[in-house]
């Protein structure tokens, strides 16, 4: 006998649970997400990256910090130094609370508002030295990755032939015969320029190799053949199949170049071919605390400080993005 209509519905509907939220549909993420993921977890990544952060916009607004300080990089305090030894008057290199970090030799100027006005010059050298370098470096290895042959030749010995170059002596060579006014720029800014543009210029080879071992590697996927398949042309390939899959290698090898510029800007201002005085570079400081380092030892470390910590925060922070970009690496 057949059972009626009601209770067949009664029990259909306690066989047939409702959907639980373990089995709804899973949502996905884009490679950012997963990226930002993996980078919020490091907390040594994400130090470096604050420390980053810090710099760059105390690079910024230099002149608003020191003009919260009532201190000048320029303005001279001799007041304050021993005319005999012609070290600061106080303890620690003078320290007080006008002058925080106290204040250099002979001069008196506020070492303060110089570090911060010295983060400006190594910061502006690191980023658009590497700006250079990443736009040369990227060009230059796509081109020598995808077209190979005599192209890939060329492009392969010249880069061979600038990362056997001696940069610095080249750096300090150019710069002395450069003359003080050159495209409406004078002093420190020539230097600056010719600085900027020839670390980058013999940065490129670098990230020009890990580009065109990418390209070459890229450029037999599946995906490039089959857009070829379909009628893509070598431009629409270049810049829509092959340079966003290059974003990754690129923005890691970028976050470790910076601090190596800024180690260059340091050492050829320590050299005394980098910013003329009085602008303050952290490179020059150090230069100059070498006469002074027995009586006044804080002259040479707050410079030697500030190098260290901002190229281990770009370091570190490098090391996080490589490991976040990179699904198969491990620490």
């Amino acid at each position: 006998m057949t059972a009626p209509l009601h209770e067949t519905s009664a029990e259909s509907a306690v066989a047939e649970p409702a959907p639980t939220g373990a089995e709804k549909a899973i949502e996905g993420r884009s490679l950012g997400r997963i990226a930002w993921d993996r980078l919020r977890r490091d907390k040594v990544a994400l130090i470096g990256g604050a420390i980053v952060l810090l710099l760059v916009l105390v690079a910024i607004f230099a002149p608003l910090i020191t003009a919260l300080t009532g201190q000048s990089p320029t303005e001279r305090h001799e007041d304050l130094i021993d005319p005999l030894f012609s070290t600061p008057n106080g303890a620690f290199g003078g320290i007080s609370g006008d002058h925080l970090l106290g204040v250099e030799p002979v001069s008196g100027r506020d070492i303060f508002a110089r570090i911060v006005y010295g983060a400006r010059v190594s910061i502006l050298v690191g980023f658009l030295s590497a700006f250079v370098a990443v736009v040369f470096g990227t060009i230059l290895g796509t081109l020598a990755g995808y077209f190979g042959g005599w192209l890939d030749a060329l492009i392969s010995r010249v880069m061979d032939m600038l990362l056997a170059f001696p940069q610095l002596l080249f750096i300090i060579s150019l710069i002395s015969v450069m003359p003080n006014d050159l495209l409406g720029l004078t002093g420190t800014g020539v230097r600056l320029v010719v600085m900027i543009l020839v670390i980058g210029f013999f940065g490129w080879p670098y990230i020009g190799r890990i580009v065109r071992g990418q390209v070459l590697s890229l450029r037999e996927r599946e995906y490039i053949e089959a857009a070829r398949s379909l009628g893509a042309g070598r431009r629409y390939i270049l810049t829509k199949e092959l340079l966003p899959n290059l974003v990754a290698p690129i923005t890691v090898y970028t976050t470790l170049m910076i601090p190596t510029n800024i180690l260059t800007e340091a050492a050829l201002s320590f050299l005394g071919v980098g910013v003329k005085p009085p602008t303050a570079s952290w490179g020059s400081m150090l230069s100059d605390a070498v006469t002074y380092y027995e009586s006044d030892p804080m002259y040479m470390i707050v410079p030697g400080v500030a190098i260290f910590i901002t190229v281990l925060a770009f370091n570190l922070f490098g090391d996080g993005v490589r490991d976040a970009l990179d699904p198969k690496g491990t620490r």
